[in-house]
């Protein structure tokens, strides 16, 4: 600015030089000396101007800026200076006035202008408190600092500082494990050239996307391979939605056979070790989920699942059976007693499973009992235990858990069936104090459980608890005895959560029916304990007919102003999967004060346990759920329409994902 004005002045007196010479030149040869006073003090007088205003404009310009070396000193300012630092004032109508020579290097001048026009992002400092803001200028990146009680702001150049922030995030270490499910099971009795074909098959497109990501890739055995890389790759993996895992899934379809992938990445920490602990625990995470997703943990963060759209294939070997009965024998006989837990709203295949657990303790001659006068029981199940309660009560020793907590000793034995997460239990507060626990479970893990059991079968394969524990009781005594009341309670439980045998079942499926049908199980009585009364389906058909297209091939079921039990809108999607053409079905009402809930069911063509664990529940790939307090309906059905968009558009495979 003063260089400015300097070269400003020198053209001014420039120009009134060459106006005297020519003043003085006319007069002398004109011979009109009289008129020399007159233009002597004429250029005197616009001497005088030139020089004042030069002066007045000088003071001015080293008021707006030199007014911060004045404040901080001239030491403070070079200082500020040489650190990227820039100062800018303002007044009361946030007019700025002063800008430090940080900016005058630069090129910027905004001395006049109102502060919040050249810079919006500064209101939350001025009006709103807040300490600290980032503005872009041009291409540099600025920290904008409030000097507390000043009308003073701090510009601090953060552009490289940036950078190199950006650049360390994105070379931070991931590291990664990738798992052909089910490769083993799939290729053991094959031919060598059927394997080969298999091989290649399912093993390329994982290759293939590592080489295209630019990530490293080392087979650790037949059917996993570690993968390393660094934040950029993982975000382009997550931005593509893991498209291997469709991928390799169509490559193995085209093969007939039932190889999926699983994915585990650990990312968040430069500590190899830490990183290798979280991946191996994160890939039994998603092994025991069912497969065919992706399980991702930034170190001391939640763990994010993606994919999972395809069931859970069943993966128990007779070896593996053996060696959990054992252990759980084991287990049991070294007890004082057994303490069974269920979830709460007990439904048959949590009480059936919890049946057989205590025929299993009374065949090893261990005191049993079972938490069922607490955390409520399902109405069809309820019925049938109150007409029958002696009968059950003097096998099974139901009891309160308040009741359990005082039967809880040091070698006492808690086992958790058909959940394995204590938010659900009906026995919270003893799993809470009991020191060896077990966990029996056939639905998909969910990350945080509560306890640590000593013992944990989980396997999403299975087509209930029911069966997972049917499976167990031969090879671990063959003098588990039960009445034909237990037996077909037991049934019950399978023919709930196979729809009748119509979904999740296999082989191992109907041996447990075939074993269960031995121990006294009454098939007929069975289908009786499930079947409902007049009122109830009356019930049931008036909150079917507030079905919704959400697509032709989705349902979604808004029982507005309807107060129904949780079986009941369970029983309503398994009515409206049955209507042909529809692959999934969404019923929403109220089931509880302050509480809505979603029962959901496909035909295995869309994974409602996905969607459902996007809205906080989960359940299985063909049956999930969720409750939810302080909502409404109309706000639920919004939630859940908004994760179905987002699933649709991510299954790109599936034929019925276009939106009404």
């Amino acid at each position: 600015m003063l260089q400015k004005l300097n070269n400003t002045m020198k053209t001014l007196l420039l120009f009134i030089a060459v106006e005297a010479v020519l003043i003085f030149g006319y007069m002398f040869f004109t011979g009109k000396q009289e008129m020399l006073i007159p233009a002597v003090l004429v250029v005197f007088v616009e001497c005088l101007i030139v020089i004042y205003a030069f002066e007045r404009f000088r003071a001015l310009s080293e008021e707006n800026s030199s007014g911060l070396e004045n404040m901080l000193g001239r030491v403070a300012a070079e200082g500020y200076l040489y650190g990227g630092v820039g100062l800018v004032t303002y007044d009361s109508d946030h007019v700025i006035t002063a800008m430090s020579d940080l900016f005058n290097q630069r090129g910027i001048e905004r001395i006049g202008i109102k502060l919040l026009e050249w810079l919006p992002e500064c209101e939350r400092l001025i009006s709103k408190g807040e300490e600290t803001a980032t503005v872009a200028i041009g291409e540099s990146l600025f920290e904008v600092t409030r000097v507390e009680n000043e009308p003073v702001l701090l510009f601090r150049d953060i552009s490289a500082l940036e950078r190199y922030r950006m650049a360390y995030l994105e070379e931070r270490p991931v590291i990664g494990l990738a798992n052909l499910d089910n490769y083993e099971e799939s290729t053991q009795y094959e031919d060598e050239s059927v394997v080969s074909a298999i091989s290649v098959a399912v093993r390329s497109p994982l290759t293939e996307y590592c080489h295209e990501h630019g990530i490293l890739i080392r087979r650790l055995n037949n059917y996993r391979y570690m993968l390393l890389l660094n934040e950029k790759i993982y975000n382009e993996l997550k931005e593509d939605r893991f498209s291997v895992l469709n991928r390799v899934r169509r490559s193995a379809q085209k093969q007939d056979v039932s190889v999926t992938l699983s994915l585990a990445f650990a990312k968040g920490t430069s500590n190899y070790e830490e990183l290798d602990e979280m991946a191996t625990g994160l890939m039994d995470l998603a092994q025991s989920r069912g497969g065919d997703q992706v399980a991702v943990q930034t170190a001391g963060e939640e763990v994010e699942y993606f994919g999972g759209a395809s069931e859970a294939t069943e993966k128990r070997s007779r070896v593996r059976v053996r060696v959990m009965a054992h252990t759980l024998r084991e287990l049991i006989v070294r007890s004082s007693n057994v303490i069974v837990v269920g979830h709460r709203e007990q439904d048959f295949d949590c009480l059936g499973a919890a049946i057989g657990v205590a025929g299993i303790a009374r065949a090893l001659r261990r005191p049993v009992c079972v938490i069922e006068r607490t955390g409520g029981v399902e109405e069809k199940l309820k019925a049938v235990v109150d007409s029958r309660y002696d009968e059950l009560d003097a096998g099974l020793n139901f009891v309160t858990e308040s009741e359990a907590l005082n039967q809880l000793q040091s070698k006492s034995l808690v086992i958790m069936v058909d959940h394995h997460n204590i938010r659900t239990s009906n026995g919270a507060k003893v799993l809470e104090a009991a020191k060896k626990v077990v966990v029996l479970d056939h639905h998909r893990r969910s990350t945080e459980m509560g306890v640590k059991p000593v013992l944990m079968y989980i396997e999403a394969g299975a087509s209930s608890a029911v069966e997972l524990i049917t499976e167990l009781m031969p090879y671990i005594t063959n003098q588990v005895r039960l009445s034909e009341l237990e037996a077909t309670i037991m049934l019950g439980g399978m023919i709930v959560d196979t729809d009748f045998f119509r979904v999740r079942t296999g082989a191992r499926t109907y041996e447990a029916a075939s074993y269960l049908r031995k121990m006294g199980a009454d098939p007929g009585k069975a289908n009786d304990f499930l079947k409902e009364d007049y009122d109830e389906f009356m019930r049931r058909n008036s909150i079917m007919m507030m079905a919704q297209n959400y697509t032709d091939h989705i349902l979604i079921v808004p029982a507005e102003g309807v107060h129904a039990s949780r079986s009941m809108i369970s029983q309503v999607a398994d009515r409206l999967l049955k209507v042909k053409n529809v692959d999934a079905v969404f019923v929403i009402a109220e089931t509880g004060p302050d509480e809505i809930s979603v029962s959901a069911r496909s035909n295995g063509r869309i994974n409602v346990q996905v969607i459902m664990e996007g809205l906080g529940g989960g359940g299985h790939m063909t049956a999930a759920a969720v409750q939810r307090a302080k909502t409404n309906v109309a706000d639920l059905k919004g939630e859940l329409e908004a994760k179905l968009k987002v699933y649709l558009q991510e299954e790109s495979g599936y034929e019925g994902n276009t939106e009404n």
